[in-house]
């Protein structure tokens, strides 16, 4: 119980504050060149991908978690 709340505080806490360093990088006037802005856009439609199609998956159609390479969602222990 105490691992699944903290887990749950870590996924809460870690894009807030990346978020809150990337505004600080660009406050600090940090340049971002085009190689890693590439990569961002990457990781941002990975991430969004990835959560459209959790989404459909649990409020549409498990069978659309063949599009996230797997059939079903994961699946948690309960303590």
């Amino acid at each position: 119980m105490l691992y699944a709340y903290l887990l749950s505080v870590v996924r809460t806490v870690a894009p807030i504050a990346a978020g809150w360093l990337i505004t600080q990088a660009l406050r600090l006037g940090v340049t971002i060149e085009p190689g890693p802005v590439e990569s961002l856009v990457t990781g941002a439609f990975a991430a969004l991908y990835y959560a459209a199609f959790r989404f459909a998956e649990l409020k549409l159609s498990p069978r659309l978690g063949w599009l996230l390479g797997w059939a079903r969602p994961p699946e948690y222990p309960r303590t």
